[in-house]
């Protein structure tokens, strides 16, 4: 079954949120900035910290000419700082090899580093206007719902993800970015994993509903705790960096998680394996790019 885009589109222009992103004279660059940083981050933590960088790497190049730890620490909470990382070395690729500028083509895009199958698509899609399909969780739940009749999207395909996305676009650039949009924007809204308004729906037709709106019956999902786990660990240890101007000696670090020493230990181990921290000659910790500051020698 397919997705009206009349009826899509006309509940888009009345209900689309005003994100700093889709406002006019953004930049390519601007929204891929973005995108990386709402990947598993809500919009409201992602928004004044999109602005704040914004405003101090509007470029690519101003970007690459700042040190990671800069980015890092620009970064804050935002979770999963490699991401952070990524933008960095693609922001030097950016600045060194494209005229500064975003390419608006998906296999340039693909090319960059850390940009994957989604970002690429994203930024052609919503930076340039290009037909092409951007698919998110969202948009895998209300194609699952309003076209296959099914309460939630099976495990990723990429190729037949992108197959269900590409059948529903409507002809022309324009239109089908925009209802790419708003595809998005009903899976983040109405067509919600919990407690989905079906009654504000603007879609004359929808499976799911069509068949009594069955129940989920694949495998249990796994619920991702974050309390006591590695991943809490290496946060609170990249706070104290974050925190300080510069190197900080192992005992700044330790007292972090003093419950289990062999997991901070390990997490530890980890961030200098990413590249997020580096270690002096000295057996100081810092950001990446710090190693070489003076604070605390």
């Amino acid at each position: 079954m397919p997705i009206s885009p009349v009826a899509l589109l006309g509940w888009f222009d009345t209900e689309e949120r005003d994100l700093p992103w889709r406002r006019p004279g953004v930049s390519a660059w601007q929204i891929l900035m973005s995108e990386i940083m709402l990947q598993q981050t809500p919009v409201s933590r992602v928004a004044p910290i999109w602005e704040e960088w914004v405003a101090r790497w509007p470029v690519p190049s101003k970007m690459a000419a700042s040190s990671q730890a800069d980015v890092l620490r620009a970064w804050g909470k935002l979770g999963y700082p490699r991401r952070a990382l990524r933008l960095h070395q693609c922001a030097g690729v950016l600045a060194a090899e494209h005229g500064d500028a975003v390419p608006q083509d998906v296999e340039t895009l693909l090319s960059l580093p850390g940009i994957g199958a989604y970002t690429a698509r994203a930024v052609a899609c919503f930076a340039y206007g290009r037909r092409v399909p951007v698919v998110d969780t969202n948009v895998r739940r209300v194609v699952a719902r309003a076209v296959h009749g099914a309460a939630e999207p099976g495990n990723p395909s990429t190729t037949r993800d992108l197959a269900d996305v590409e059948a529903l676009l409507p002809v022309g650039d324009a239109r089908a970015a925009r209802y790419s949009a708003a595809l998005m924007e009903l899976g983040a809204l109405i067509c919600t994993a919990k407690n989905p308004a079906c009654l504000l729906c603007p879609l004359p037709e929808c499976s799911w509903i069509e068949a009594g709106r069955p129940a989920y019956s694949g495998p249990a999902k796994k619920v991702q705790k974050f309390a006591g786990t590695d991943r809490q660990v290496r946060g609170k240890l990249m706070s104290v960096l974050r925190e300080t101007d510069g190197p900080v000696d192992r005992a700044r670090l330790d007292v972090v998680w003093l419950s289990d020493p062999g997991q901070r230990d390990r997490a530890l181990d980890s961030l200098l394996v990413d590249g997020l921290i580096e270690q002096t000659a000295t057996g100081l910790f810092g950001l990446a790019g710090d190693a070489g500051s003076p604070t605390g020698l």
